[in-house]
């Protein structure tokens, strides 16, 4: 009997390693074809926008991130911030650069006492309030952008199908070595589901460091209100777009998403909260999910498979995963560290898979110093602490 289960166990994990490969082929020609789709230029600046930007503390380098809204050669938009205290220091940050650019429309809204469990989306809600234009363009605080960003998005809403828009973008790692570590996930990992997911599917969700939303499907999903209760905010509002018929575009134009998270603790936090949403928002795809950790599987492989197949196994996959990085991570999003940080992915996509595992194991997460547990369909409640 111990004989068969191990014979099961190793058919397993090699069909496992199998489609793991499987997946960074697809992932390789995802990217050829998403290079073949980019635009050779962005032709409309017609569509007036408002830039939405919650708020909360000063991370470092938050200013240098938030100029880079005020630099946009875009003729007609505007810039709202949200805090949720009149004493957060960020107020200072966007006092500073309002008065650096006094031609910029930019103003600061108090989102104070917020109700909803996603004290994030009372911000987006009391901004969009406010808002003049029809185009809100929602970005993270830890997201910095080119002068042409807004270009690209008006120029993806040309069409009246389109619902909403999201970026693609690449991992921007600190000094510290795990954020450089979690930054090389983003570009090489991260982004490789999404050209995948986008290819075989289109696009079902926006993503969080850029989305955008004209305020008609915004009011047809049920407003920011409706997303008061999910950590998820932004794969349910492409989500609950795509549900009501209209389109979401992937663009190709590329921002930053600096990874802010200092130390191993906190960076593993933060894709653990991220898995553990993701768990509850998309179950099935959650455990599909397994399947894009082909390394970390090898590496098993390589230990439990007879020598020398599971050594080959690992080896080949090894060298097919560092494509799939140069692929996405060098041509698709021009991330000029990938290629020197390339030695570095084994130890990336172990930790990822731990915390993929770890998702598995628990309901409650750290988040803004607050204790949430998740439930069913990727809502969450605050734990009451005694």
């Amino acid at each position: 009997m111990l004989v068969w289960a191990l014979i099961i166990v190793k058919l397993a994990l090699s069909a496992i390693i199998l489609g793991g490969v499987v997946y960074y082929f697809l992932g390789i020609v995802a990217a050829h074809k998403l290079i073949r789709k980019r635009p050779a230029k962005f032709s409309d600046k017609n569509l007036a926008i408002s830039i939405l930007k919650p708020l909360k503390g000063v991370e470092e380098g938050l200013e240098k991130y938030l100029e880079s809204f005020y630099n946009l050669d875009y003729p007609k938009y505007e810039l709202i911030f949200a805090v949720h205290t009149a004493n957060d220091p960020a107020t200072e940050v966007v006092k500073r650069l309002c008065s650096r650019y006094p031609k910029i429309d930019a103003r600061l809204v108090v989102a104070e006492n917020p109700p909803y469990a996603n004290a994030k989306v009372f911000s987006l809600e009391q901004m969009a309030n406010v808002a003049q234009y029809n185009i809100l363009v929602i970005t993270d605080s830890d997201t910095s952008v080119s002068t042409d960003y807004l270009n690209a998005i008006a120029t993806a809403f040309q069409s009246e199908n389109v619902g909403a828009v999201t970026n693609l973008y690449r991992g921007v790692g600190a000094n510290d070595f795990w954020s450089k570590l979690e930054a090389l996930g983003m570009s090489t990992e991260f982004m490789s589901g999404v050209i995948v997911a986008e290819w075989l599917e289109g696009m079902k969700f926006t993503l969080g460091p850029s989305m955008a939303i004209r305020k008609s499907n915004l009011a047809q999903i049920g407003g920011f209100a409706a997303m008061a209760d999910f950590l998820a905010d932004d794969f349910v509002l492409g989500n609950w777009v795509a549900e009501k018929g209209a389109d979401v575009i992937l663009s190709t134009h590329v921002i930053n998403h600096h990874a802010t998270s200092p130390g191993f603790l906190q960076s593993f936090k933060h894709r653990l909260r991220w898995n553990r949403s993701t768990r509850f928002s998309r179950p099935s795809g959650y455990i599909g999910q397994g399947f894009t950790y082909g390394l970390s599987w090898a590496l098993f492989g390589a230990l439990i498979l007879p020598f020398p197949w599971g050594l080959a196994a690992f080896l080949i996959t090894l060298l097919i995963r560092f494509w799939l990085a140069l692929e996405v991570g060098v041509r698709v999003l021009a991330d000029k560290t990938v290629f020197k940080n390339l030695w570095l992915i084994p130890i990336q996509d172990l930790i990822s898979f731990a915390s993929w595992v770890g998702g598995f194991l628990g309901s409650e997460i750290l988040w803004r110093n607050r204790r949430f547990r998740i439930v069913e369909g990727g809502r969450f409640i605050p734990v009451e602490t005694k």
